[in-house]
């Protein structure tokens, strides 16, 4: 498979998957996220795979989420798989794989959903965690929200959706967000130590212990399904285009006219 968005590599047991958009820290488009969706499924049939590892090209970003040059009033360019963000979120959760987020830098926005959804975090000491949604008119329904509640609480996913800051490694550790935090040299070291110890274990052991943590949380599939369709209706609303608007335009957003 050729790809332009992302470097997809097999190697003693692992795939590796890459987002390869540097110049805009990692963020994706529609296209990004059918390679990924493409990598995925074929880390997900191949039997000499044991562990995904997803990470960012680069020391500034895992990926910062959907890249707002080019959205649009209908997303982030045409897609080829219907869902596109859903479905690959699914991907994650479903591949009979422990998959591995690497974050090397900002995990922002979309990009802080797909981390948490990974089975596993370990991330750099430079790495920031945060949403972005509200502030670009914006929100990422379904496992970006319900999910995240059962990972840190309804407290504090309340308060990163809500206030869309930015927190460290550290912080992101103490609030369960992370499973290890080590110094950006070593990230790559401690990943390969934790891809050998999986690889160590019964594959089916692993693919039935993680359906068995998906089991209590699928029903949030539902939500997600009927979260991104009014996502889609709002996304067409002057609201929604007030927030990207203010981005591409590097100025304040005002969404108080529409609190009326």
């Amino acid at each position: 498979m050729e790809f332009q968005d992302i470097i997809y590599e097999k190697k003693d047991g692992v795939a590796k998957v890459t987002i390869n958009r540097p110049k805009v820290y990692n963020a994706f488009t529609s296209q990004t996220i059918d390679e990924l969706i493409d990598a995925f499924q074929d880390a997900w049939t191949d039997g000499t795979v044991g562990v995904v590892v997803l990470t960012g090209t680069g020391d500034k970003a895992f990926c910062t989420g959907g890249d707002q040059k080019a959205r649009d009033k209908s997303g982030y360019g045409q897609a080829k798989y219907p869902g596109g963000v859903e479905y690959f979120h699914s991907l994650i959760r479903n591949i009979p794989k422990p998959v591995i987020a690497a974050v090397n830098g900002y995990a922002i926005g979309g990009g802080h959903v797909i981390h948490f959804i990974c089975d596993i975090t370990i991330a750099s000491e430079t790495a920031r965690f945060g949403q972005t949604g509200p502030r670009v008119g914006s929100v990422d329904p379904g496992f970006g929200t319900a999910y995240l509640a059962r990972v840190v609480g309804e407290k504090r996913a309340r308060e990163i959706w809500y206030l869309c800051r930015q927190y460290t490694a550290q912080e992101a550790y103490e609030m369960g967000l992370v499973n290890k935090v080590v110094p950006p040299d070593k990230l790559a070291e401690e990943v390969d130590i934790w891809c050998k110890e999986i690889l160590a274990k019964s594959p089916t052991a692993l693919r039935i212990a993680k359906f068995s943590f998906n089991a209590d949380t699928d029903s949030i599939h539902g939500v997600s399904a009927m979260g991104h369709i009014a996502l889609g209706l709002y996304t067409q609303t002057e609201e929604a285009m007030e927030g990207l608007t203010a981005f591409q335009e590097k100025r304040p957003v005002d969404f108080s006219k529409f609190r009326k």
